[in-house]
């Protein structure tokens, strides 16, 4: 599959019909969506034949994405019940039987075992909302499930603080990609149309013995 029939594909998935800004949920745009899924799969392999897990997966278009790119298997978990129908919706319009969904709350406990999956794929919440940290709470709960490697958007302004984090604990931080994010103009709180956010996307793997 190539990239561009890729994203058009994903311009079908629905998005949230319920979003909530306690939970900083804001839709992943199918271009950028895309891009990154084609980056892990050209440059690591690490989606076809693999298993994938998406944390805070929302209306589920990373992992709609990862199935359409060959992933062997996806779960998808999320906390919102609202995103959870969305995200269910979706995948019975794309006709998906190897993507499960299950509804937790990643930064209490996760209904699966460590080491469960090849790839964790995720775009965490920044902290933004009286809620400083989550990011790393997903990123730590996404590196126990892990086998491999985990793929993740973090603010740019955090990559320092990653970087040191991540090696006092064994790991190694590759940033694939710097870019910006448009976070539209979504809640009675949004004064602008349109903000853009400094984000790098990263890959988290344990360093060479």
């Amino acid at each position: 599959m190539k990239r561009k029939q890729l994203e058009s594909l994903l311009e079908d998935v629905e998005r949230f019909s319920s979003p909530k800004i306690n939970l900083e949920q804001y839709p992943t745009d199918p271009h950028l969506a895309a891009n990154v899924l084609f980056t892990i799969q050209s440059g690591y392999a690490d989606i076809e034949d693999r298993s994938v897990v998406e944390l805070g997966a929302g209306c589920g278009v990373l992992s709609i994405g990862s199935i359409l790119l060959g992933a062997s298997h996806v779960i998808a978990l999320e906390i919102d019940c609202d995103a959870v129908e969305d995200l269910r919706g979706n995948v019975e319009e794309f006709e998906i039987d190897n993507l499960d969904v299950i509804q937790c709350d990643v930064t209490a406990s996760i209904p699966l075992r460590p080491r469960c999956c090849d790839t964790v794929i995720m775009n965490p919440p920044f902290g933004t909302k009286n809620n400083e940290g989550i990011d790393m709470v997903f990123l730590d709960r996404a590196l126990e499930m892990s086998r491999g490697a985990v793929y993740s958007f973090h603010k740019t302004s955090t990559r320092e603080f990653i970087q040191r984090r991540m090696k006092s604990h064994g790991y190694h931080v590759t940033v694939l990609a710097e870019m910006k994010f448009a976070i539209p103009q979504m809640y009675k709180i949004h004064r602008q149309r349109e903000v853009m956010v400094a984000v790098d996307f990263i890959r988290v793997s344990a360093d060479p013995p």
